[in-house]
């Protein structure tokens, strides 16, 4: 494979001695920790390895840019009712058989990639855009953040320059490896990061996504504990006799107690999609009863999303049980809280809560 245009540099690799070949590196960049040999890709086929040095396929290829609400992404807690420019590129490190996004994350893949010599959208065109259009940060989003890093990288280091109130999310698998967390946390890249915690349960993430459980549980346990603070919440899609029964919904909702009872948890509905086209999708009533049981774990912020139903996405104080957010369908956001200092503070009973204002 020969590079038809410069592609940029790759972030998070080595050279890698093998035995009988030349020119062979580890990539660095997520937790397959992926061995590629000359002229081949890794796992995501978006870092191609050519005379030895590995290139980011995917630079400048932005796709689905949009201006959204921060609480599409889903964030809760974080900047409530603040816009931001929204965008992701091609590829992703997972295969899951039920991607909702699957051209745009599985396009290497499927050949779908579009033929052109220049870049779609420069980092610098990104930055712009979000300052022309009045957006109060930029979300990395639609595919993996961790495949696009060397994009995402670049933006946020051009927004930093020029305007560095912008605030920078990552809607992630959380796949990364821990040198990429690392240069995340001593860069103090991102403000925000929404991981998508799909199964408790190994044997269905190497079977629905092609990946583990164990790196993905280290991460989120990192990322949490990380100095500076790196403000955390957690998606698991409910998939009809996937992940919906529960001991599932029990083990997963201990693992994010353990951590912290205040991480906000997100339980979204499954809709058929890709080659998981032949599934139901998700009953309200086991929506509920996920988050009944996370509950009753002890996790004081719990939502359902991807449905119309009412009053499910309600923050509530935990200890007065007041509605401090009030979220009705469609993005509709309505704040009771009182700010002070720089801390929320619910306006019945004047209890800390924890939203990033």
């Amino acid at each position: 494979m020969i590079l038809e245009r410069k592609y940029r540099d790759a972030l998070l690799w080595t050279p890698f001695p093998h035995k009988s070949q030349q020119n062979v590196v580890r990539c660095n960049l997520c937790s397959h920790y992926c061995i590629i040999k000359e002229n081949e890709t890794g796992k995501c086929n978006a870092r191609l390895n050519e005379k030895g040095k590995l290139y980011a396929l995917n630079w400048g290829m932005a796709n689905g840019t949009a201006i959204e609400p921060i609480e599409k992404k889903p964030f809760f807690h974080f900047k409530p009712k603040s816009k931001t420019l929204s965008f992701g590129a091609f590829g992703c490190n997972f295969a899951c058989i039920n991607c909702q996004n699957w051209t745009l994350s599985q396009a290497f893949k499927h050949s779908l990639i579009p033929s052109y010599s220049e870049p779609f959208l420069t980092a610098e065109k990104v930055v712009e855009s979000a300052i022309n259009t009045n957006c109060n940060g930029i979300a990395y989003t639609y595919s993996e953040p961790t495949i696009f890093f060397e994009y995402a990288y670049d933006t946020i280091k051009i927004a930093k320059k020029t305007r560095p109130n912008l605030y920078h999310v990552f809607v992630s698998n959380g796949y990364f490896s821990s040198e990429l967390i690392d240069l995340i946390v001593s860069e103090s890249l991102i403000d925000a990061v929404n991981i998508d915690l799909k199964f408790i349960n190994e044997d269905k993430y190497q079977k629905i996504c092609k990946a583990s459980v164990k790196p993905l549980l280290k991460n989120i346990e990192k990322l949490y504990k990380s100095t500076p603070k790196i403000h955390i919440e957690i998606i698991n899609l409910i998939i009809p006799e996937e992940n919906d029964n529960p001991e599932a919904i029990e083990k997963l909702s201990k693992f994010i107690f353990s951590l912290s009872p205040d991480i906000p948890l997100h339980f979204n509905r499954f809709y058929p999609a890709y080659m998981m086209h032949y599934k139901k999708v998700t009953p309200i009533s086991s929506l509920l009863r996920a988050k009944e049981i996370a509950m009753e774990i002890g996790l004081n912020y719990v939502y359902i999303g991807n449905t119309l139903e009412q009053n499910v996405q309600n923050t509530l104080c935990p200890k007065c049980n007041s509605i401090a957010i009030e979220r009705k369908p469609n993005y509709h956001t309505k704040m009771y809280y009182t700010i002070q200092g720089s801390n929320s503070h619910c306006s019945k009973c004047n209890n800390v809560l924890p939203i990033i204002i």
